[in-house]
């Protein structure tokens, strides 16, 4: 008698478990009385698969699963927009060097597009490790002859030599000139490549020549374009995350936290404001706006 008793509590202990588990019928008291009776093992029900829902946090603050995922914050400098601010206003009168002789004043307005992409693509060449200056005056030299895929194929090493000289490492740069010519007149039909992959292939393009030409040449943005004024001037506001040690790898870090509005406008605020105030040797701290700003102003 008293098992008995004890085997329909069970039974009711399980049924009521079981309803609150999702099962759709619930047993009734009896029915799981005389199941109780009919064996002392208990009887097993298929258990429903329950879905796990994951809430996400509403820009309202409310949850629902409806909500975007929450956005991992991306890492930015401190005050960079103040510090950019101030290098626009020391910006201002666009009277640096590469304000007139940059590779967007080198080549010849009134030539054909195919042309001047070749020309621009040839002063970025050019302008590695070279100041403007030195750059603009072979580019001068060069055009006076008819700068053409043709005509620099014509000429000969030491002609071709003696026009860029004194750009820096101009020998190599012969060489590269008269290889990167030949590819683009084999491949090209005598234009130049309009990606980046295939920019940075030609012998003597870099990265940096690369996004320039695709801005310059093309107009399009393919990226932030890193000399080594911008690599230096990157490094001393703490632009990156940490210090960097190659431009390439300062224009990622760059990338990855600088709107890409910016992009087009950055090389050309940096390498004036590096030849201008933030100068490689003896920077000019005390005229500069950023001053209180700059870490590496902070440390001199």
């Amino acid at each position: 008698m008293n098992s008995g008793v004890r085997m329909v509590t069970r039974s009711r202990s399980r049924a009521t478990r079981i309803a609150s588990e999702g099962c759709r019928e619930e047993l009734a008291p009896r029915e799981a009385a005389a199941e109780g009776r009919k064996s002392h093992r208990p009887v097993r029900h298929p258990r429903r698969t329950q879905k796990t829902h994951v809430a996400y946090e509403a820009a309202n603050g409310e949850e629902g699963e409806d909500a975007e995922p929450l956005k991992v914050p991306v890492w930015e400098p401190q005050n960079w927009q103040q510090q950019l601010a101030n290098i626009r206003i020391m910006r201002s009168k666009k009277d640096a060097p590469v304000d007139q002789l940059g590779a967007e004043h080198c080549y010849d307005a009134s030539a054909p597009p195919k042309v001047r992409r070749y020309q621009v693509l040839l002063s970025l060449m050019l302008s590695s490790q070279t100041k403007d200056q030195v750059t603009a005056g072979a580019m001068q030299r060069l055009r006076a002859r008819g700068l053409t895929v043709e005509s620099i194929l014509q000429t000969d090493d030491d002609t071709l030599g003696r026009l860029i000289y004194p750009v820096g490492f101009w020998r190599n740069k012969v060489k590269y000139i008269k290889q990167t010519t030949a590819i683009l007149q084999q491949r090209y039909e005598g234009d130049i490549p309009a990606s980046v992959a295939e920019l940075v292939a030609l012998p003597g393009v870099g990265p940096k020549m690369a996004h320039l030409a695709m801005a310059v040449a093309w107009g399009t943005i393919s990226g932030i374009a890193v000399d080594t004024h911008v690599h230096r001037i990157a490094n001393r506001l703490r632009w990156t995350k940490k210090m960097t040690k190659t431009p390439e790898e300062t224009r990622k870090n760059l990338e990855e936290w600088l709107p890409r509005v910016l992009w087009s406008e950055v090389n050309g605020l940096l390498v004036g404001f590096g030849q201008q105030i933030c100068l490689p040797v003896h920077p000019r701290c005390q005229a500069c706006l950023n001053k209180a700003l700059c870490p590496a102003a902070q440390d001199l």
